[in-house]
């Protein structure tokens, strides 16, 4: 009698599953189908964009290739076209870059570029601090101390990113402009902070020794 209702049993679970499927069995299917295609066009997407990197990867190479071999101008053409077609790291990378050897040709047209990178807020605070400072670099033979430390003095604090190229670079505008005390503030900075890499340290501390011989003697 038990195995009786138990076949009845599973004989109604089985009919009402059929009319379950029957009513709903297209979109289970259509759903599986939905999700087996989505990760599919991610997986292909992941690929697409993997490759683009490479590539563009490959040109950036080439363009510094192409700069250290002093093809300054191929190197600027091809480093422009990466900024209009590459991959987004890449762009800002070739931006930089582009910045860097339009300064080698020309002083005045690498700094333009280098206050449209510090002036386009999508690069984020990081990377126009970074454009700040390297185009102080560049002004360091042109401008006042007064005004490039009304530039620059901002990012030479504690918290800055680029604070020990920033106090480099009013470090040696104080220097060239004979203003020996604050030059010496600004490699004393360089110097004393312990983040600060080896190789800036040592021209903070050889310029140091510069502005000291250039003290006069204390009678």
């Amino acid at each position: 009698m038990t195995d009786i209702f138990q076949e009845v049993s599973e004989d109604m679970r089985r009919e009402k599953a059929q009319k379950l499927w029957s009513k709903y069995g297209n979109y289970v299917l259509g759903a599986a189908l939905a999700v087996v295609i989505g990760v599919a066009g991610y997986v292909a997407y992941q690929h697409y964009q993997k490759q683009q990197a490479e590539a563009t990867g490959a040109r950036f190479q080439e363009a510094i290739s192409l700069a250290q071999s002093g093809k300054t101008k191929e190197a600027a053409a091809a480093l422009s076209t990466l900024v209009k077609d590459g991959s987004s790291g890449y762009q800002t990378l070739a931006r930089f870059r582009l910045a860097a050897e339009t300064a080698n040709d020309k002083v005045e047209d690498g700094i333009k570029a280098y206050d449209a990178l510090a002036a386009d807020s999508s690069l984020g605070p990081v990377l126009q601090s970074l454009a700040k400072v390297r185009g102080g670099y560049l002004l360091v033979d042109t401008a006042s101390y007064a005004d490039l430390a009304g530039k620059i003095e901002p990012l030479t604090a504690a918290n800055e990113p680029w604070r020990h190229s920033a106090r480099e670079v009013l470090g040696l505008a104080a220097w060239k402009a004979k203003d020996l005390a604050n030059a010496s503030k600004w490699y004393q900075a360089v110097i004393t902070d312990k983040d600060v890499p080896p190789a800036l340290r040592q021209r903070a501390e050889l310029m140091l020794q510069l502005i000291a011989s250039d003290q006069p003697a204390k009678a």
